[in-house]
């Protein structure tokens, strides 16, 4: 079994696929299920090149969503060759930034690492992905024999998360499991 991972000190918010128009707009892909918090004009985020070492601070200017792209604009980029650069970036906030969750709420990062023990088999695996395919997210737990579960993230499957002990605690129905 592997340690579980400390909490990382940057979280992504989103990736800059590509340029909008000439005005210097980025089209970003939202990895947030808080966009229109993150991306709020005045806000600061931290840019991440494939090349570079140090994060690039970014001062939202304008933000809009359009098609499932966020639109976003930052302070002195004023036209694309300003913005052309940064594709493929990732953007991040410090993990100072977080926003509040719900009692029965997590962030992906502190679930992910964590072993999951089902009632009657013991020790399944630990939390490798989390999957958004639509009405709930899927967590892919992956097991000792290199195989992978997928769990819906559904109160009759995933019965507690315990983050202070580290342990998440699964119902998993019948034919769900491949056991051999």
């Amino acid at each position: 079994m592997k340690q579980y991972r400390e909490e990382p000190q940057y979280l992504n918010v989103g990736k800059i696929v590509n340029t909008q128009g000439i005005r210097g707009e980025v089209r970003v892909i939202s990895s947030t299920d808080f966009a229109d918090e993150r991306f709020k004009v005045g806000n600061h985020l931290l840019l991440f090149l494939p090349k570079s070492q140090q994060p690039i601070e970014l001062t939202i200017t304008s933000y809009r969503k359009h098609k499932n792209f966020h639109l976003l604009k930052f302070q002195n980029h004023d036209n694309i060759n300003d913005v052309e650069k940064y594709r493929d970036g990732i953007l991040k906030v410090s993990r100072d930034n977080l926003v509040e969750l719900a009692e029965d709420e997590f962030y992906y990062f502190q679930i992910i690492g964590l072993p999951v023990y089902d009632l009657q088999r013991g020790y399944i695996g630990e939390v490798s992905e989390i999957l958004t395919p639509g009405a709930n997210d899927v967590w892919v737990v992956k097991t000792d024999r290199d195989k992978e579960v997928l769990l819906p993230y559904i109160e009759s499957v995933v019965l507690d998360v315990d983050l202070n002990n580290k342990k998440i605690t699964v119902d998993i129905p019948e034919g769900l499991i491949d056991e051999n």
